[in-house]
């Protein structure tokens, strides 16, 4: 078994707000071998993001990580200076962010950021950093690279300015990538061209990868292991095929039933009833016992602790306990 690579420990990230403090991530703990495919997935809101940037530690200047432990390659992030945190983002962690055109600088050229990272953390000369940079532009599929060294990120297709944040965060050979929904508004064809880069990629460099996307078809495809996150909270994680073929907890059951099927006709998608809540919501028990079609007053009255399924997967659920029926009954409302 490949050697641990990542292990988050009770992290709890919090924000300070105008209404108070409120937690984004609450107490999740996960791990990532050499090599591996972790996906986190949930609804747009459920702290997958906040999570990344507690790892790059690039939280806003309201947030906070309040406790828990982030241990690298044996150092923990968490209580790094910033200075030595500064020269393991980017050269150890890379991370492509979600929206290429806002992470990509408008007033420099494609070539000048491309180099920046290597002449920084590599001690690369400009002209060695240069001759890199369009090594690294041939390998993500830019075509005349050397053209595209002078150009403004506003001169390239948004398929173009994602290969070149690819480019940019492999530029140093990380031994983790972490992807913020790396295909977020491309279109079909190009998303399926970056996650095959990812995967040629990560299977070259024996890379570990996070990939935060909220698409189980995604999910399936590139995978190793699934975290499924719900309002800040990890409910459920496993190998791919047990999230799969073995959902356990009914939030992840509602994601797999809302991915549209093509092969069969009669099939009808069934949408997750309700909306994720705020972060300042206060909800007692389960969180998602408001949007549960199962929930029972336990449900709403304590918070389930993580209970194994197997050696591979895990799961946070009242259900599990066999303490009540499957029988679906009238969710709560909050």
């Amino acid at each position: 078994m490949a050697e641990t690579l990542l292990r988050v420990e009770n992290l709890v990230t919090t924000f300070s707000t105008a209404e108070g403090k409120v937690s984004a991530v609450r107490g999740v703990s996960f791990s990532v071998r050499k090599g591996e495919t972790l996906c986190i997935v949930g609804e747009s809101g459920c702290g997958k993001s906040i999570t990344s940037l507690s790892i790059m530690g690039l939280l806003p200047n309201n947030g906070k990580i309040e406790s828990g432990s982030i241990e690298f390659a044996g150092r923990d992030l968490v209580k790094l200076p910033k200075e030595e945190l500064r020269r393991i983002r980017g050269n150890e962690i890379s991370m492509i962010f979600q929206e290429p055109m806002t992470a990509l600088n408008p007033v420099f050229t494609v070539g000048y950021q491309l180099r920046e990272p290597l002449m920084l953390h590599k001690r690369l000369s400009k002209r060695e950093a240069h001759e890199q940079s369009i090594e690294l532009l041939k390998q993500v599929g830019i075509p005349f690279p050397e053209k595209r060294m002078k150009q403004y990120p506003h001169e390239l297709s948004g398929g173009m300015r994602q290969r070149v944040m690819i480019a940019m965060a492999l530029a140093c050979h990380p031994s983790l990538l972490i992807a913020d929904e790396p295909t977020t508004a491309l279109d079909v064809t190009i998303q399926a061209q970056i996650l095959d880069l990812i995967n040629e990629l990560k299977q070259k460099l024996n890379m570990a990868v996070i990939l935060i996307t909220h698409d189980m078809g995604v999910v399936a495809e590139m995978a190793d292991r699934v975290m499924v996150m719900y309002a800040g909270e990890k409910v459920e994680e496993g190998d791919v095929e047990s999230i799969f073929a073995n959902p356990r907890h009914p939030y992840t059951k509602g994601l797999l039933k809302s991915v549209p099927s093509v092969d069969d006709e009669e099939y009808s998608l069934e949408p997750i009833p309700g909306t994720l809540p705020s972060l300042n919501e206060q909800i007692d028990g389960c969180r998602f016992h408001p949007r549960c079609p199962f929930a029972t007053d336990r449900c709403r009255t304590a918070p389930p602790l993580e209970r194994k399924i197997s050696n591979n997967h895990s799961v946070r659920c009242w259900l599990e306990e066999g303490a009540h029926s499957h029988e679906p009954v009238q969710a709560a409302t909050s």
